[in-house]
């Protein structure tokens, strides 16, 4: 179960490396990370760090998806990226030494491990190929925000589910998409209840098939023409 097997994950057996900043450490700086570095398990809805904390470290997702949003003014959630295995999240606020802008919270069960602020700038002092890496990444989350930002509020709600179904068939790896009806009108940026219609819309188009609460794309050509890809 994954509740016990996140006791037993290290390093060198985490199958969400192979997608991680991490991924290309040696065995001996696996090693040290390894002992630099706690994996714990969250519930789904749990937080991994609230709006306005101090960051004290990184956390890299190990099994599971994350949601990162930003509350409004009325309390309403703007989901702005789900973050999957082998990513890292959090060190954006770590550098600024500033609290964090947005929220983390588990969307299923997840084991997420934790590397501490001190032992994390020791590893990027150390590893160049480290430090070009979150630079890296730190830039092309400057131009996915921008067409983020520019997608919302230039496009129609319809233009806009349909791009944020294009990045969640990324998200959850071409498998149907499996989130509340709440979180994905809070991802694009809409009511609940208009949500609901334009999925119903694109069901009768033949765009999606529904089961339960999964979504079944099965016209990726036609999400593609309506996100003006």
């Amino acid at each position: 179960m994954l509740e016990k097997s996140h006791k037993f994950v290290t390093c060198q057996n985490c199958k969400g490396r192979e997608h991680s900043l991490l991924n290309h450490f040696c065995s001996d700086e696996l090693e040290h990370l390894n002992s630099h570095r706690a994996c714990n398990y969250y519930k789904k809805h749990q937080a991994v760090f609230l709006e306005g904390s101090f960051p004290r470290g990184v956390y890299c997702i190990n099994q599971g998806l994350v949601k990162i949003f930003k509350r409004g003014d009325e309390g309403k959630e703007q989901i702005i990226h789900i973050a999957k295995a082998g990513e890292i999240v959090g060190f954006r606020a770590m550098f600024t030494e500033e609290p964090y802008k947005v929220g983390a919270e588990a969307l299923e069960d997840c084991t997420i491990c934790f590397i501490g602020k001190e032992d994390f700038l020791n590893l990027m002092e150390s590893n160049p190929v480290l430090r070009k890496g979150i630079i890296k990444e730190l830039s092309k989350e400057l131009a996915d925000r921008a067409d983020f930002i520019t997608n919302m509020a230039q496009k129609s709600v319809r233009e806009r589910l349909a791009f944020t179904m294009l990045i969640l068939l990324d998200v959850f790896d071409n498998a149907p998409i499996n989130l509340s009806r709440e979180d994905l009108a809070n991802f694009v940026g809409t009511a609940t209840e208009t949500l609901i219609r334009l999925l119903k819309d694109f069901k009768d188009e033949g765009i999606i098939e529904i089961q339960t609460r999964k979504i079944h794309v099965i016209d990726r050509q036609r999400l593609l023409s309506i996100a003006g890809k």
